[in-house]
């Protein structure tokens, strides 16, 4: 069903990013349910009936947090390939999420604004707001995260599915999903992908318009548990073992410059999330990264190899590994739909904008959800430096990628 609507009702999509923001929809990584977080929820109900007023007439949500809907093929066009669309409803637990206020400058003049929560949002420190000059910049007020990561997604799907309805143009099937706890790693776990329906997808969830990614890192976890031997320190010798100290040379047996400060694009790194401990108990967390499958193997057996030297020298079970495969690199799965890239590089273009192709150094829930069978590319929302208050979006942004779903769209209706 269509419904058409004055351009005065319409809302562009920076209009409705300002909505969904001040819904708090803060995911935990320390919570054994999904979602996460039931204030999820919220933001999902709030979703499925603006679908619905917008002529999505199966928008619904599930047990799990996860908003369904689609729009059926036009007439003669039920041979195209069904294109998904994906945003994710969490934000980062990374800083807090509660009570957003955002703000609105419009016209910004390209200098430093300073927040009423006390930060300032320089240029000399994030160098891209130079060239937002002009727009209409939105910000939080220091106080809070944006939530731009991911409503921004979110608010330019929805627009972009109003402008696909009202303007009659002709489609293939189109399936719309929101999916809880993508900033914990779970996103699209429980995404049910006979009720998404799609042949291919795309996740808007990355940095400026021009973004397209389809590469992002190999990454897993590991844990070493370290069992010492605590006894009086002055009848110590040759008795004593101190997880503690095992535990700071475990970390000194890898390459000093594989961290995350001192890596970039395609670099992989060893990063060290956690250590605490005793003398007679420790533990070392960290998280594995690289875009290679060789290399990150090769840091996997580099642990693996520590494990051995360690437990040789102190003795065996001192030192116990245990590694968790995260995600993979969805290039490998990216490789044979090459046309998603083609085509969405084809709308950049003829937009005015230079597409950048940019390694993800982290992982999407396009990344889960390729090695599930549903091939799905990254591409940017207009934002940037999420997960903390200096997070900032632009509305011109945000309808420039409304444009390219919608341009996206009609590719595949014209293929």
């Amino acid at each position: 069903m269509t419904v058409n609507r004055s351009e005065n009702e319409k809302k562009r999509a920076f209009e409705r990013l300002l909505e969904y923001v001040k819904v708090w929809t803060t995911s935990d990584e320390n919570s054994d349910t999904v979602p996460s977080t039931d204030r999820q929820f919220d933001l999902a109900r709030l979703l499925v009936s603006e679908m619905k007023e917008i002529g999505i007439e199966d928008a619904r949500s599930d047990e799990k947090c996860y908003v369904y809907g689609s729009i059926p093929a036009s007439p003669g066009y039920e041979n195209r390939p069904a294109i998904g669309w994906l945003a994710h409803l969490d934000t980062a637990p990374d800083f807090s999420g509660q009570n957003v206020r955002p703000m609105v400058h419009k016209n910004y003049n390209g200098e430093a604004i300073d927040l009423p929560g006390g930060i300032t949002l320089s240029p000399e420190v994030f160098p891209s707001l130079a060239s937002l000059k002009g727009r209409t910049l939105i910000t939080t007020d220091g106080t809070t995260l944006l939530g731009a990561d991911d409503k921004a997604g979110i608010a330019e799907i929805m627009t972009a599915m109003e402008t696909v309805l009202d303007s009659g143009m002709p489609h293939g099937r189109i399936c719309i999903a929101f999916t809880p706890d993508e900033e914990i790693g779970s996103g699209a776990g429980d995404l049910l992908l006979p009720a998404f329906g799609a042949d291919f997808a795309y996740t808007i969830d990355g940095g400026a318009e021009n973004e397209i990614e389809y590469e992002n890192f190999n990454a897993a976890s590991a844990v070493f548990a370290i069992a010492g031997r605590s006894v009086h320190p002055g009848s110590a010798k040759n008795t004593m073992v101190n997880a503690s100290l095992i535990a700071c040379e475990l970390n000194g047996m890898l390459p000093s410059a594989e961290i995350p400060s001192r890596t970039e694009g395609r670099e992989g790194f060893y990063h060290l999330t956690s250590l605490q401990g005793s003398v007679d108990k420790a533990e070392v967390s960290y998280i594995i990264r690289d875009h290679s499958s060789e290399r990150f193997d090769s840091k996997l057996e580099t642990l693996r190899l520590i494990e051995k030297v360690l437990n040789e020298k102190y003795g065996d079970g001192t030192v116990s590994l245990t590694i968790k495969m995260q995600y993979r690199n969805m290039i490998e799965k990216i490789r044979p739909c090459m046309h998603l890239i083609e085509n969405a590089r084809s709308v950049m273009q003829e937009l005015g904008l230079e597409p950048a192709e940019p390694p993800v150094r982290g992982g999407t829930d396009g990344a889960q959800l390729s090695f599930r069978g549903l091939p799905c590319p990254n591409l940017g929302t207009g934002g940037y430096a999420f997960h903390g208050p200096y997070e900032h979006i632009t509305a011109e942004g945000m309808d420039t990628v409304v444009k390219v779903i919608v341009g996206i769209i009609e590719t595949y209706a014209s293929a």
